[in-house]
């Protein structure tokens, strides 16, 4: 046993006060490391442990005032531990030693880079109660950010010491989410584990928001809830509980009833309402449903009117025949396919039209930072696509250098990553255009919204069959509506009407993109 004491504080300092003890009794403790700060009226002193051990008792609290030498608490080194086994008389036998404390470090789990522009987050769903033993990698917690979901895994094997940030609360990157002991002295005994029975898991409360992972893996398999039991706390299910449910052999169907719906507990500010909600009637209110907006919901929502408020936004509209299009894609779709191994669509085309367009109108391409343009030489075109949390932009890089190939592949493991809620903050930043085709849900003609920075968007549409006068002869023909939203602060009327008009040849006559005319 070891007396941790008030260290010498300098000449003429006699007494200080405890500000933070960084333990707790009972935590184990490496040599050297931290156990508390002490402030005296001109320095502060870190008082750290001489060995390692388990902190046994604190006699100093914090705010207390104490004098040199004077008692702080008492550690019990790993030299005083007692034996793991009393000696028993008789031939010797191999004794087993206690588990070493040196082999356990209190380590802190962090909050992951969020990627740019995203500074916090919103502490999901809590897999581990304090006290859950873990191994490394395991998913300790998931974080939503206003893009994408984080899963957070344990940095190394251990015991989960301490939960700092709950289930709501919000969190900046860099931040301290848990304490972990980590080391295999920190760890429960597999025998011990193996006896114990296994709990039974709880049921489900009404109001259990299950972790997002979970969600999209009882998506993908066709599960509703109630066909996964949830191993997580309160009941929650868990993403190894889908794969549970899906693995094991198919029950008798239970008959239907209405799912409960499960209201979102993060704690997110939605944008404030323009109009305050008029009263409503009872009857009305009582077959309302109010559910909070999730963090990419909210995170659109104020980004699109941010967008509307900061620029100077004005649309174009322009028609283009796909005849060409289609009439090429008809050629070689099969051949493309068989050779690539992915699909030949039409968006691989407007890509390729506009990275030429955004040749000859860079300012298009460009962006507005205080006082300065600047001028990308390089296309990173964002494509958005919708997902059942909503909107997001994948970027496609450097989509001027890469073949109709190259870019029909990408769109598609992204649009795919998207749909799964799988895509990385990394593969949705940088966009420098981007490309919106609201023609897969059926819309004839809209107008886009920008994506800031960025100074332009495109809009696709439904392709229709209309009446159109060719060569002074009225003709059916696949018809498209564009819609070229812009910055009127960088890019001008002219400017923005041409880059239309460039799209519109290139995806009429196709072979202006070979050309590169």
């Amino acid at each position: 046993m070891t007396e941790i004491r008030v260290p010498g504080l300098g000449e003429s300092v006699s007494e200080a006060t405890v500000a933070t003890w960084f333990v707790k009794p009972g935590e184990m403790v490496v040599a050297d490391a931290m156990l508390c700060e002490l402030e005296t009226d001109k320095v502060t002193v870190e008082v750290r442990a001489p060995s390692a051990g388990v902190l046994s008792e604190i006699v100093a609290k914090e705010g207390e005032t104490v004098a040199v030498n004077a008692l702080l608490a008492v550690l019990l080194s790993a030299g005083a531990m007692p034996p793991a086994q009393p000696k028993s008389e008789g031939p010797a036998a191999p004794q087993i030693a206690a588990p070493t404390v040196q082999e356990v470090k209190m380590t802190d789990v962090m909050v992951p880079a969020l990627g740019e522009s995203v500074a916090e987050a919103t502490v999901s769903t809590w897999f581990k109660k304090p006290g859950d033993a873990v191994a490394q990698d395991e998913i300790l917690c998931e974080l939503e950010t206003d893009k994408v979901s984080v899963e957070v895994p344990a940095p190394a094997a251990g015991v989960l010491s301490e939960i700092l940030a709950p289930e709501g609360a919000s969190v900046a990157a860099g931040g301290r989410l848990a304490i972990l002991a980590a080391g295999s002295a920190a760890a429960p005994a597999p025998a011990a584990a193996a006896a114990a029975p296994a709990p039974a898991p709880a049921a489900p409360a009404k109001d259990v928001e299950h972790a997002p992972a979970a969600k999209k893996a009882m998506a993908e398999a066709g599960l509703t809830p109630d066909q996964v039991t949830g191993t997580g706390r309160d009941g929650r299910i868990m993403k190894e509980d889908v794969a549970a449910a899906a693995a094991a052999p198919a029950a008798a169907p239970a008959p239907a009833a209405p799912a409960p719906v499960a209201t979102a507990q993060v704690s997110i500010a939605p944008p404030p309402a323009t109009v305050p909600r008029a009263p409503v009637p009872a009857e009305d209110a009582a077959r309302e449903e109010r559910v909070k907006m999730t963090r990419l919901r909210a995170t659109i929502a104020r980004r699109l009117k941010d967008a509307q408020n900061t620029a100077a936004m004005l649309t174009t509209y322009n028609e283009v025949d796909m005849s060409g299009v289609m009439d090429l894609r008809n050629v070689y779709k099969d051949q493309f396919e068989k050779k690539h191994g992915v699909k030949l669509g039409f968006m691989g085309f407007f890509v390729k039209a506009c990275c030429h367009a955004l040749k000859e109108i860079p300012e298009v391409n460009a962006e507005i930072d205080g006082g300065d343009i600047i001028y990308k030489n390089y296309v990173h075109m964002g494509v958005a696509v919708g997902t059942p949390s909503g909107l997001v932009v994948p970027v496609v890089r450097d989509a001027d250098q890469k073949g109709f190939a190259h870019i029909e592949r990408e769109i598609a493991e992204l649009g795919k990553r998207g749909r799964d809620g799988k895509l990385t903050m990394q593969e949705m930043q940088g966009g420098s255009f981007t490309i919106s085709n609201g023609g897969v849900y059926g819309s004839l003609m809209s107008s886009p919204i920008l994506n800031p920075p960025q100074s332009g968007i495109l809009g696709m549409h439904k392709i229709q069959d209309r009446p159109v006068v060719v060569n002074g002869q009225i003709v059916i023909r696949p018809m498209m509506y564009l819609a070229l939203s812009y910055d009127h602060r960088i890019v001008d009327g002219k400017g923005a009407v041409t880059f239309l008009v460039r799209v519109k040849e290139a995806l009429e006559d196709p072979r202006r993109l070979l050309m590169d005319l």
